[in-house]
């Protein structure tokens, strides 16, 4: 297959979604974060501590995501830059290189939304809902 300018541009938009909600996802825990240390502070409450730890958990996963998702957006970018010099052949494999850290991007995604959903569940059962 020829690839061209075109596909490893086709790229971009889904990585800078991502990015932006990987982004999101950061900002929320990170709010909440700050939330529970306030109060784990006051009353050095157990659960707390455990919640806190997860999200400590969740927190190095979404780094993770957020640094696989910029290399494959910065790999997509070399790529396209290697098909404008001509360099097909290394064009080839850093796109596919870059496909790969997307890839991984989304696993991990996939991790932290299950632990994410995990911990909610929890929280339901102990209202008793």
């Amino acid at each position: 297959m020829e690839l061209s300018l075109s596909i490893p541009a086709l790229l971009f938009p889904a990585i800078s979604l991502s990015m932006l909600a990987y982004n999101a996802r950061y900002l929320a825990i990170a709010a909440l974060i700050r939330q529970l240390h306030g109060q784990f502070r006051e009353t050095q409450a157990a659960p707390l501590e455990k919640q806190i730890g997860s999200l400590k958990r969740r927190l190095r996963i979404i780094k993770d995501m957020q640094s696989t998702s910029i290399a494959s957006f910065l790999l997509a970018a070399i790529s396209m830059f290697l098909i404008y010099v001509e360099l097909r052949l290394w064009a080839n494999g850093i796109f596919g290189l870059s496909l790969i850290f997307l890839m991984v991007s989304l696993i991990l995604s996939l991790w932290e939304v299950r632990l994410s959903t995990r911990a909610l569940e929890i929280q339901l059962r102990d209202m008793g809902t």
